[in-house]
């Protein structure tokens, strides 16, 4: 373990599987490299997702503080939500989740299905507001939980800070020790970046470990990949700060890719529709249709255009999702 002295609990089923991706491999030509895939989607909490990691460690922070009440953001369709409200029915706390209404989707299907409706039999208290009305939404849920003499512990949305980064640092080092016990040399470990926790964390734990591996976040989030570089920069420093107490410049280890995004967060492109069907027919994987898959289509189209070469192995981290799959069945099937 890397992390030390800091509260954590135990929700994820660890070590998830390190798995080698051969059929998508063959499917993408002879010039693919070695594919493997980090199954974090199997993390066990409410369908899994890398959420899990990083609420051991915010749950942990949460009860040594006297929590007795959880409230966190996310979009309509957010994963970071349902897991936390596992997390806080696990732990018998109260829940409340800010929705925040950020994509352009107004089908029954979004509203009420996949995470939606998970949040519900999980027993979450759902607060659906507009991007302009969480600040004043939280104050009011803050107020309500304070005059009940309740101390309520906020998760910021996608449960990115530093402590939840604590996750992925360790994280890293799984990764790390399930490549050697393979004797697997690995070049890179792609996945979706957006609140940037889940690479920060790698980021840090990279440094720790003085590794040479490529954490390459796929940018699902922002217009540009310079605020995505930007945050994610930060939360590395920051989580390196909070695990060791070592404060350096991590630039160089930031690597962002851009150009998958689509015309928005949440809106799938006909690049992430291939990838999530290629990905179900090939290793009967399920991508979601929110990050893994525009994460995926990123992987397939670097491999299609040369940036790795066949020599070299490529880690896909698998962050979960696939509960949000039937909140878009229109539009993947």
């Amino acid at each position: 373990m890397l992390v030390q002295n800091r509260p954590r609990l135990s929700f994820a089923h660890l070590p998830t599987p390190l798995e080698r991706m051969d059929r998508l491999r063959a499917a993408l030509g002879p010039t693919c490299p070695t594919l493997y895939v980090k199954r974090d989607d199997c993390t066990g909490l409410a369908t899994g997702g890398n959420k899990t990691r990083k609420l051991e460690f915010l749950m942990g922070d949460a009860l040594a503080q006297g929590a007795q009440a959880v409230v966190t953001f996310g979009a309509v369709q957010s994963n970071h939500a349902r897991q936390t409200a596992a997390a806080a029915a696990k732990l018998g706390l109260l829940c409340d989740l800010i929705l925040i209404d950020m994509v352009d989707n107004d089908s029954e299907d979004y509203a009420l299905n996949g995470n939606v409706l998970l949040d519900r039999l999980l027993g979450a208290r759902i607060h659906a507001v507009s991007s302009e009305g969480s600040a004043q939404t939280l104050a009011a849920v803050l107020d309500e939980h304070k005059a009940a003499g309740r101390k309520a512990y906020v998760v910021p949305i996608g449960g990115s800070n530093a402590v939840g980064s604590l996750g992925y640092v360790e994280a890293f080092a799984e990764i790390s020790q399930q490549a050697a016990a393979l004797d697997v040399r690995v070049d890179a470990i792609l996945h979706a970046t957006s609140s940037c926790g889940t690479q920060g964390g790698l980021i840090a734990g990279a440094a720790m470990m003085d590794s040479p591996i490529r954490i390459m976040g796929v940018n699902v989030y922002k217009a540009s990949s310079i605020d995505i570089a930007s945050n994610a920069h930060a939360n590395a420093v920051d989580t390196l700060i909070l695990a060791c107490g070592e404060a350096r410049d991590l630039t160089e280890r930031v690597h962002v890719i851009d150009g998958y995004m689509g015309d928005g967060y949440g809106l799938p492109t006909p690049a992430l529709i291939e990838a999530v069907q290629m990905v179900a027919q090939t290793e009967g994987l399920l991508l979601d249709p929110v990050y893994t898959g525009k994460a995926m289509a990123a992987l397939i189209g670097h491999v299609r255009r040369g940036k790795f070469t066949r020599e070299q192995t490529v880690v896909f981290l698998h962050t979960g999702g696939a509960a949000a799959l039937s909140a878009y069945a229109e539009t993947l099937v």
